[in-house]
C-alpha cells in the first residue's frame, strides 16, 4: 500500500463548488474534505440546510482512504432509486481521492430528464467537480509508543524531528514515554535508529 494518498486541498470549513445546467435544471456540486463519517454527515447537513429550498440534495462520500467502501455512503434524496447517489459514489470510489464528500443540489428546471439522463447529470456533476478540484498528499501515519531512558531523550527528539514525527503525548517517570505519529514509510528506520542509540533497551510498540 502506498504511504500517501490524495485528499481535497481544502481547509476546515472551506468548500469547492461547481455548477452544471442540464435542460434548465441546475446541478450545484459542493465538495469538502471530511475525515470520518461524522464529519461527512455534518457537512451534508450544512449544505442541505443552505439549499433547503432545493428539490434534491443528493450526496456521496468516501470518508477515509480512497476506495474504502467501509467509510462510504450515498443517497438519492428523492430522485428515482439508483439515479444519483450510487452513480456519484461509484465515481468517488474510483477517483483515487479520499476523505471527500460531495453534495449535488438540484433545482428542477421543468423538463424531465429520465432515468438515464439523471444518471448522466449526477455523474457529470461529480466528474466536473473532481476535474477542477485541487488535491494534495495525505501522509499515512503509524501511531507508536516509545519508552526510553532519560539519558538519550535529546537524541530521540532529534530523530523525531528528522523523521517528521508528531508527539501526541509524553510522560516522565523512571523512563520517558512518548506517544507519536510517525510517517508510515519512516517507521522502520526510526525504530532501527532508536534501537541502536539505546543499545536495544528502548521499548517500541506500533499501535496501528
Amino acid at each position: 500500500m502506498s504511504d500517501t494518498y490524495k485528499i481535497p486541498n481544502l481547509k476546515n470549513g472551506a468548500v469547492h463548488r461547481v455548477e452544471l445546467i442540464v435542460k434548465k435544471s441546475r446541478f450545484i456540486t459542493t465538495v469538502a474534505r471530511t475525515h470520518g463519517v461524522d464529519e461527512a454527515k455534518a457537512f451534508i447537513s450544512k449544505v442541505t440546510e443552505e439549499f433547503s429550498d432545493a428539490r434534491h440534495n443528493c450526496f456521496a462520500y468516501v470518508a477515509d482512504k480512497p476506495g474504502n467502501s467501509g467509510y462510504a455512503g450515498c443517497s438519492d434524496d428523492g430522485e428515482p432509486h439508483g439515479t444519483a447517489g450510487q452513480p456519484m459514489l461509484n465515481i468517488l470510489l474510483h477517483s483515487d481521492v479520499g476523505e471527500i464528500t460531495c453534495v449535488v443540489t438540484r433545482y428542477f428546471g421543468g423538463i424531465l430528464l429520465g432515468t438515464g439522463g439523471l444518471v448522466k447529470a449526477y455523474s457529470d456533476s461529480i466528474k466536473l467537480a473532481l476535474e477542477s478540484l485541487d488535491v494534495t498528499d495525505m501522509v499515512i501515519m503509524n501511531r507508536a509508543t516509545i519508552r526510553v531512558d532519560h539519558s538519550i531523550v535529546n537524541l530521540v527528539l532529534r530523530l523525531f524531528k528528522k523523521y517528521q514525527c508528531e508527539i501526541i503525548n509524553q510522560e516522565y517517570t523512571d523512563k520517558v514515554s512518548y506517544t507519536v505519529d510517525i510517517p508510515a514509510d519512516s517507521f522502520d528506520n526510526l525504530q532501527s535508529e532508536i534501537t541502536t542509540i539505546s543499545r536495544g533497551e528502548a521499548f517500541i510498540t506500533k499501535e496501528n
